[in-house]
């Protein structure tokens, strides 16, 4: 797992500066530790940092094709690489490494852009090929691998692994996009392929850019999507035997390493299905670890030690800190801009107790989206079958009418909270499930922020995010297209960016089987039913595993990866929040009501309402601008 960092005039051929193209590439040491290399020409420089895991001796990059025409940086790793090494050298092209980097050359010149679609792993690279004077830079298909780029006032592109490379150069503009701010206190992070930057990107999952020198900046390019193309009429039976065999080979081929491997253990059932089929295909014992929390809420590590136990991996504990709030600071610089998902710190703390030990690790991400593990999905097909007996029109002004007047009752019994559920029915299939995944919902965006800056806004609504998406979707079956507008902004935004910070942060490269994108693309086309049945997510997969796992592994409750917010601000953090929501740094923004901050702050360290999750938003939002150094900048216009 590496960094990588270019610069790119798009008008012409100036030379940059060595030591600036340095000090970018530098900014990402954490994400290659063992080695850093640059190439400059003129109109184009490259950088990268290198975690070495295949090839230790001569892997190095930049990395070039036999005359030195066409130069790749490259971060990730291309699991097929050894199948297509003998396709190419049929065709006459002469391999110097062992490496999967190489490949990316070689495809390049045998293919062009459709190269990527050879490809099976996670990655982001960029390719520069003099004779064509043609820059290519790609993300993979679900976005495992990250990649920001800008265009700067002088011609100059900007493009790199994180953020903190763009900004790290003097002449980017740090002016926050009322857009994206918008976006990220409704849904916690920052939907690609915006970034809390005007004018600065994300690439797209499974998109491309192919520039040319001399040319403007294109649109990105879509060179894949998940297809939910139905497998035509499967037993049960032969689904899961099916599905077993893709998982065990998905596992295998990310087992390739030359460096220490293991695995993350949580206790739920897709990393214990990982664990399950690494222990198959080791000869050694499987590395493993897992932390646990004192609160019993929230700490599953016995039923990792089952697990660990019946595959007699080497299983190793660490319990967190129920005080770490140090790490909370520690994370705006890691993640660049804003992001509040609190499950960040173990998912952090599992990274540093794994790097100890190893610098591969699988884990089980994934798994949720595509095989409909989410309690939400169970609600939402439960809404869509009442939506579907009344038209739109009737249940506005019948269940909108509920939702306002009735209260919302955070402290009761689950089966007294109706508010949220009156408002999804009040609303059309896409806009409910926006409703059930945002953090601070529309009438607590609207209480949120200013007068002033909702002007900004200027009509501007994060349900947009989703509907855009929801418009190029494959399938329109109610669970289908949840599952579709998950993987679109949840997995990538949210548990993707995650996983790949915190790990990066501890040079620890994690690979994610259940993101096989043949086995992904082969699982959405089968019927919805063996996914979801009778109330159960994960249908096929938990009776594919019965042989393999503790059936109170697999058939318990779903328990979240988080922290106690709700005692944290209510006991030990309790100055911190007010200190942070109700001190000088966000009301300096002018973005927020002040009376509404006070209001959250005080109905939730009273114990009348838990406004944990909106309170963690804003002090994460608070962090970012402290660390990022204000918005000095201002906020886009």
């Amino acid at each position: 797992m590496c960094g990588i960092v270019g610069l790119f005039d798009l008008r012409g051929k100036r030379d940059f500066d060595r030591e600036l193209l340095s000090r970018l590439n530098d900014s990402q040491f954490h994400r290659g530790p063992d080695e850093g290399g640059l190439h400059l020409e003129p109109g184009v420089g490259l950088g990268h940092r290198r975690l070495s895991i295949i090839d230790l001796s001569s892997g190095q990059q930049p990395l070039f094709n036999e005359d030195g025409s066409v130069v790749v940086i490259f971060n990730g790793e291309i699991y097929n690489f050894q199948e297509l090494v003998p396709e190419l050298t049929a065709k006459g092209h002469t391999f110097c490494t062992h490496s999967d980097t190489e490949v990316i050359v070689h495809a390049w010149e045998e293919w062009g852009e459709a190269c990527v679609e050879r490809f099976r792993g996670m990655f982001a690279f960029a390719l520069w090929d003099r004779k064509q004077e043609t820059l290519f830079i790609v993300r993979d298909r679900f976005g495992v691998k990250p990649l920001f780029y800008t265009e700067l006032a002088d011609g100059t592109l900007i493009f790199g692994s994180e953020l903190k490379a763009l900004t790290t150069h003097p002449q980017f503009q740090r002016q926050l996009d009322p857009l994206a701010v918008e976006e990220y206190f409704a849904l916690g992070y920052i939907a690609e392929p915006r970034s809390i930057y005007q004018g600065c990107f994300k690439l797209n999952p499974g998109h491309t850019l192919t520039i040319k020198r001399g040319q403007p900046l294109p649109q990105q390019h879509q060179y894949w999507d998940m297809p939910f193309k139905s497998v035509g009429r499967i037993s049960a039976e032969d689904a899961q035997e099916e599905l077993m065999h893709r998982l065990r080979e998905a596992v295998k081929i990310r087992m390739v390493s030359e460096v220490p491997l293991g695995a993350f253990l949580s206790g739920g059932v897709d990393s214990s299905a990982v664990v399950a089929m690494m222990a198959q295909s080791s000869d050694e014992p499987v590395n493993t670890c897992s932390i646990s929390f004192g609160d019993p809420k929230f700490n599953e590590s016995a039923f990792a030690q089952q697990v660990a136990d019946r595959y007699h991996t080497r299983h190793h504990v660490e319990q967190v800190d129920p005080e770490d709030f140090p790490l909370i600071d520690k994370l705006a610089g890691m993640y660049d801009e804003p992001y509040a998902d609190s499950s960040a710190l173990p998912t952090f703390r599992v990274c540093e107790l794994a790097r100890k030990r190893v610098t591969v690790a699988l884990s089980g991400d994934g798994g949720d989206e595509n095989l409909a593990g989410y309690r939400r999905y169970r609600m939402h097909l439960m809404e869509e079958k009442l939506r579907e007996r009344l038209p739109l029109g009737m249940r506005r002004a019948l269940f909108g009418s509920l939702g306002r007047l009735y209260p919302k009752a955070d402290w009761a019994p689950r089966v007294f909270r109706a508010k949220s559920t009156f408002e999804s029915l009040a609303r059309d299939s896409v806009e409910a499930y926006f409703h059930s995944v945002s953090i601070f919902r529309d009438a607590m965006r609207r209480s949120l922020f200013s007068p002033q800056f909702r002007q900004q806004l200027n009509g501007y609504h994060a349900v947009e995010v989703m509907r855009r998406h929801a418009a190029n979707s494959p399938t329109d079956h109610p669970l289908s297209l949840i599952q579709y507008l998950d993987m679109k902004t949840y997995l990538v935004g949210d548990i993707l960016t995650k996983v790949d910070r915190a790990s990066m942060a501890t040079s620890l490269e994690v690979r994610e089987p259940l993101l096989d994108h043949p086995t992904m693309e082969w699982v959405s086309g089968l019927p919805p039913e063996l996914k979801l049945r009778g109330g159960e997510g994960k249908y096929i997969l938990k009776k594919a595993l019965e042989p393999y796992l503790p059936h109170d592994i697999m058939y318990r409750p779903k328990q979240g990866f988080g922290v106690p917010l709700a005692s944290w601000f209510r006991g030990p953090l309790k100055e911190r929040v007010r200190n942070a929501v109700l001190g000088p740094t966000l009301a300096a923004t002018g973005m927020f009501n002040q009376r509404y901050l006070q209001e959250l702050v005080e109905h939730h360290q009273s114990g009348l309402r838990d406004y944990s999750a909106p309170l963690w938003t804003l002090l994460m939002f608070e962090a970012f601008l402290r660390h990022s150094g204000g918005v000095a900048g201002g906020v886009a216009q």
